[in-house]
């Protein structure tokens, strides 16, 4: 008895009904039924109505709930309430951001809910709870329902068989392109931004006058999204025809800005529209960063005027930039400037995830278009043949109203005795039957003639329009030129809000215009502590460091120079010295400014002088010239310059200013060559300068043969190499070299 309780909690039931099967394929076919679950029910929108699942379940549950645009507001939660109970068995916060994101005007280009009470805002501020916010249908959100009840859609059972809802809404209004969409499946995504209604209506009808309208002719109709919070499309014309015509691209947009005159020479920038989808509060903290971060050189103060408009204000820190250039440096620095990705992927009919075009797009929302046609006008026809059946037979009755009433008064059993003597159907016989008193008027037979000749009417024209494959687009394109005048260019708030434009041909400004030009004094010591001191202060002058630390690097500078530091791998690091931190304290460590390993040692640091060279020389021996421009780095984590060998590190960074080279090894031998000998490089490894047994590259210098070689003894004195005795140290690069003279310092190096 036991074993049997055990056998039956077992999911499965018992042991022998249990399946074996690869745990791949068990796996795979798994993976695959959820793949297609996300795919079709929760990321990729339909391309008939625009909709994903949650969406269209609002609408149809506020439908069902009578909130159109003319009734009252009822509670947000209500409507999640219904959603999560009926038709979608998922989280109430999933509903409920959805329907929050249906009503902001900011999200969506023609919103599908009115919202009333806090739904959020442009800053990033969450809306309040459901219980707090009230929702009803917009125009729009209806339109998408109209024919709901004329069997325009398939209705399916839903998820628990207790209601229907409809597998795809009518969508007289094109949501997917007005609105855009954006999600992501298993392997697959997709973005599409919003449009303008009017264009895509212009577009439309194009396609239904002529269905081979090239894409060309389509996105001269559709010249680029239109956003709800406005700004100004800046992508090439090129790029944006080659985005529509293969689904996937992108678009530049840009902040809309204007210049406030504040006279004598003063001006300000007041920033009134941002990019799509960029929240303003987060926008003014980067731009305060900028500032604080000296990142933003011609960027004095931001701040936040907005209201119910937005106006952000940007005081220059100097009034000789042009504001064209100051907004340029901007947009690259953070989201005045962003790139809305196109990836137009929808469901084709509800069932095949496809990257379309967009002709294909506008041709699918015709297609189905279509099929609502027809199936409104077949489902108006059986209405109208079920109608003239009860007309025909209730112009018997009046015909013959005095046996009519004998009939009914004499006869147990009317309907049959009637059936049979004026020949009427079944339908037609309970009609009479419950007919009222007071419809056996003289007046009312005529009502009757009028309704009976007008459906007839009707019957024929909606006949004729199904028979007639013109006639349904002259239709469709009287119904999409009613959604134009709705929500059209010409309707309240239908115009293009997005500007487009073309992006200024402003060359990049020099950094050393956008900072202000001051003398400094650079200090770094022995453990990374850099500072930049105010003004060109004597080298030797006393300064304070840290306990156990002292001087290393100190060299006159200015703010608008680049600093080079290179690292015993072979990585080249630049800073921007008007970066860094004031002389008054100790500094900051340069490991916190550049992504610098804690195994890595600090071998140089310089001031970049354009068009200068460097000697780059590894303690293996292999080395080449490098110029300083090519040593750059845009990042913080540096660039490779110098590649070493197993167990090598970089020995020598110095400056080329000669015809000659000098190299001494650890061997203490000296080699003396012609820098013509050396390769120029932008990376490498280098040449070999110097042969060894043993030990390795320990110094190098450049200078000129004819001023000799020079360095200083132990005693401080000034030695001087040239002439026959220099000779006796020339050879080729790769030799041995011979020993140095009498006198040369102990370290084995020139400075």
């Amino acid at each position: 008895m036991a074993d049997d309780t055990l056998d039956d909690d077992i999911p499965g039931g018992a042991p022998d009904a249990v399946s074996a099967e690869p745990l791949s394929r068990a796996l795979g076919e798994r993976y695959l039924q959820y793949a297609l679950s996300t795919i079709m029910h929760r990321a990729l929108p339909d391309a008939r109505d625009g909709l994903k699942p949650v969406h269209r379940r609002l609408l149809y549950a506020m439908r069902q709930l009578r909130l159109d645009p003319g009734s009252g507001f009822k509670k947000s939660a209500r409507v999640v309430g219904d959603v999560i109970g009926k038709y979608h068995p998922h989280g109430e916060l999933s509903v409920y951001d959805a329907l929050v994101r249906a009503a902001q005007d900011f999200s969506l280009r023609y919103p599908l809910i009115d919202g009333q009470g806090n739904f959020g805002n442009i800053d990033g501020d969450n809306a309040a709870a459901q219980r707090y916010t009230e929702a009803r249908l917009t125009p729009v959100g209806q339109a998408l329902l109209d024919g709901l009840d004329e069997d325009a859609v398939d209705l399916r059972p839903t998820y628990d068989g207790s209601e229907i809802e409809p597998v795809v809404l009518p969508g007289a209004f094109p949501n997917l392109l007005a609105n855009g969409a954006s999600g992501i499946a298993v392997g697959m995504a997709t973005s599409i931004p919003p449009h303008n209604a009017g264009e895509l209506c212009a577009a439309l009808q194009r396609l239904i006058a002529e269905p081979q309208a090239s894409d060309e002719e389509i996105a001269a109709l559709v010249p680029g999204p239109d956003f709800p919070t406005g700004g100004v499309l800046v992508e090439p014309r090129e790029s944006v025809l080659r985005a529509y015509a293969t689904g996937r691209g992108g678009f530049r947009l840009r902040a809309r800005w204007e210049t406030e005159d504040l006279g004598r020479g003063m001006w300000r920038v007041v920033v009134t529209e941002i990019p799509y989808q960029v929240q303003k509060s987060k926008l003014i903290e980067r731009l305060a960063e900028l500032i604080a971060e000296r990142k933003a050189p011609l960027l004095a103060d931001v701040r936040d005027e907005s209201a119910e408009d937005v106006r952000i204000v940007l005081e220059p820190r100097a009034r000789t930039v042009e504001p064209a250039v100051l907004m340029e440096s901007l947009f690259r620095l953070c989201d005045l400037e962003t790139r809305f990705p196109l990836n137009m992927n929808a469901l084709i009919d509800g069932r095949t995830p496809k990257v379309c075009s967009l002709r294909e797009l506008l041709l699918a929302f015709l297609r189905h278009r279509r099929e609502v046609l027809q199936r409104r006008s077949r489902h108006r026809l059986e209405k109208i043949a079920a109608r003239l059946e009860v007309l025909e037979g209730y112009i018997v009755a009046f015909l013959n109203l005095d046996r009519v009433i004998e009939i009914i008064r004499t006869e147990d059993e009317p309907k049959p005795v009637m059936m049979a003597e004026f020949g009427l159907t079944d339908t037609q016989a309970e009609a009479i039957l419950n007919m009222r008193l007071r419809s056996l008027r003289r007046l009312e037979e005529m009502a009757l003639r009028r309704e009976r000749d007008a459906l007839v009417k009707e019957q024929k024209g909606l006949t004729a329009l199904l028979g007639s494959e013109a006639k349904q687009w002259a239709r469709i394109s009287e119904e999409i030129a009613e959604i134009d005048r709705r929500f059209g260019r010409d309707a309240p708030g239908g115009a293009r809000r997005t500007a487009i434009a073309e992006a200024p041909e402003i060359e990049d400004a020099p950094i050393e215009a956008l900072i202000e030009r001051e003398p400094i004094t650079v200090i770094c010591s022995k453990q990374g502590w850099i500072r930049a001191m105010k003004g060109h202060q004597p080298l030797d002058a006393e300064v304070k460091f840290k306990d156990g630390d002292g001087p290393r690097y100190g060299f006159h500078a200015e703010t608008t120079d680049k600093l080079l530091l290179l690292s015993s791998s072979g990585r080249a690091f630049t800073l921007g010295a008007d970066r860094l931190p004031g002389g008054r304290g100790m500094g900051e460590p340069l490991r916190l400014m550049i992504d610098l390993p804690n195994e890595d040692e600090i071998v140089a640091l310089f001031r970049h002088a354009p068009g200068a060279k460097r000697l780059l020389a590894s303690s293996a021996g292999d080395g080449f010239v490098a110029a300083e421009t090519e040593m750059l780095a845009q990042t913080r984590a540096g660039k490779q310059v110098l590649n070493l060998a197993p167990g090598a590190s970089v020995a020598v960074c110095a400056p080329v200013s000669g015809d000659a080279v000098a190299v001494v090894g650890d061997n203490r031998k000296l080699l003396v060559f012609g820098l013509d000998e050396l390769p120029e490089l932008g990376r490498g490894k280098g040449v070999r300068l110097q042969k060894y047994k043993d030990g390795g590259l320990s110094d190098a210098v450049v200078f000129w043969k004819g001023e000799g070689l020079i360095w200083r003894d132990p005693a401080g004195r000034t030695r001087t190499v040239a002439g026959a005795e220099l000779a006796e140290y020339l050879g080729k690069r790769a030799t041995a070299g011979r020993m140095a003279p009498r006198g040369f310092p102990r370290g084995n190096r020139f400075a």
